[in-house]
């Protein structure tokens, strides 16, 4: 187990992402193709900020970008934001290029934690101070880091499926999980086999197979699922899916086999087509998260390191989490998850994180009456 200090914060209103019927997501906000530059002050502090990828998830461009810049330049810093589009060398050259540029802080959302902490090696030997946003890059340098309790993310999964599951000796689960080079995918695995692995070894649920998807590619994920159906007789009673994307996939999969809305599946995010197939009964929860307040949180520590004001950076991040890699303690704020099932979709738009005439359209609106969606 990877020991961990939480700091937990009541969960907030945040912002969700979209993803398409079959699983990779999608949104507006732009390709990520251009850059975010400019506070209107050409004498404040450059922060430079690299995104990850756009191809499976929708979250990084459609909100993590604007909440972030909106967060920077509210705290008088000129924002510089890049997307390397799931390219890890694109990735580096963005981050070479702002340190060259002159930033006075790094946020980084790597594609993978390798080239995080490679990234962090350079802008330590300049000077440079670092936050890892949302994923930890394990083996690296970062001052600090702000995500959410990924553990407890898992602990939502594992126990939502294993109260779905109540009652049915034996059930058979299959997991897809996120990607092997992401240190919150394992997180979230740990966490789902802090709750699931006790009933998998009383036999109260029998786990079929389970697989890490690399690069979490929803395509990938759903062609691993229906492999798995496939060798298991095409049997299956809950699914374990990282997030809401590879839900999607696992979804059309199900739904092929005439088994969607028999198969509860779990997933993360609360996107609008996440909450949709919750609405319609095809997956059985997802996991909100408030982005809104990472990005708020991101942009006090690059405030506060601006001004070389470690009192200040501490003041926001008041907890640590250990470094799977070196068992360095690393300054952390951890945000609090919240679980999504069927009656509880209203709270996340009522938070304002979605739109309710987003995810009430077509064959939904009559189910958003239903449970209580006015």
């Amino acid at each position: 187990m990877r020991s961990r200090t939480l700091a937990l914060l009541a969960a907030g209103a945040g912002l969700a992402l979209a993803a398409t019927a079959c699983g990779a997501n999608s949104a507006g906000g732009g390709s990520g193709s251009t850059a975010t530059s400019g506070s209107g002050d050409a004498n404040a502090p450059k922060v430079g900020v690299v995104l990850p990828e756009t191809a499976t998830s929708a979250r990084w461009e459609g909100f993590d970008r604007p909440l972030l810049e909106k967060e920077l330049k509210a705290a008088g810093l000129n924002p510089i934001i890049e997307n390397a589009q799931g390219d890890a060398q694109k990735f580096s050259q963005l981050a070479d290029t702002m340190l060259s540029q002159g930033v006075k802080v790094l946020i980084l959302a790597a594609p993978n934690g390798d080239v995080g902490a490679s990234v962090e090696q350079k802008a330590k030997a300049q000077g440079v101070p670092v936050i890892d946003y949302d994923r930890l890059n394990a083996g690296g340098s970062a001052d600090y880091y702000v995500s959410f309790d990924n553990v407890k993310v898992g602990h939502l999964q594992g126990q939502a499926l294993a109260d779905k599951l109540q009652g049915t000796q034996g059930a058979q689960v299959i997991e897809i999980e996120g990607s092997a080079t992401d240190n919150n995918a394992l997180l979230f695995q740990q966490g789902q086999h802090e709750v699931l692995k006790p009933l998998y070894d009383s036999g109260k649920l029998r786990l079929v197979n389970s697989q890490l998807i690399d690069q979490w590619d929803n395509q990938k994920g759903g062609q691993v699922f229906e492999q798995f159906l496939t060798a298991n007789g095409g049997k299956v009673d809950g699914v374990v899916a990282a997030n809401d994307g590879l839900a999607g996939a696992v979804i059309t999969v199900l739904t092929k086999n005439s088994l969607n809305g028999k198969v509860p599946v779990t997933g993360q995010d609360a996107t609008v087509d996440g909450l949709k197939a919750i609405l319609r009964g095809d997956q059985y929860m997802t996991v909100f998260k408030p982005i809104d307040q990472e990005a708020s949180a991101a942009a006090k520590l690059a405030a506060a390191l601006v001004k070389n004001s470690k009192a200040d950076a501490d003041k926001v991040a008041t907890g640590s989490v250990t470094d799977p890699k070196t068992q360095r303690k690393v300054p952390s704020l951890l945000l609090e998850p919240q679980a999504i099932t069927k009656d509880k979709v209203k709270d996340v738009i009522s938070a304002g994180a979605v739109k309710k005439e987003d995810v009430c359209a077509g064959d939904v609106a009559a189910l958003c009456g239903q449970n209580g969606i006015s």
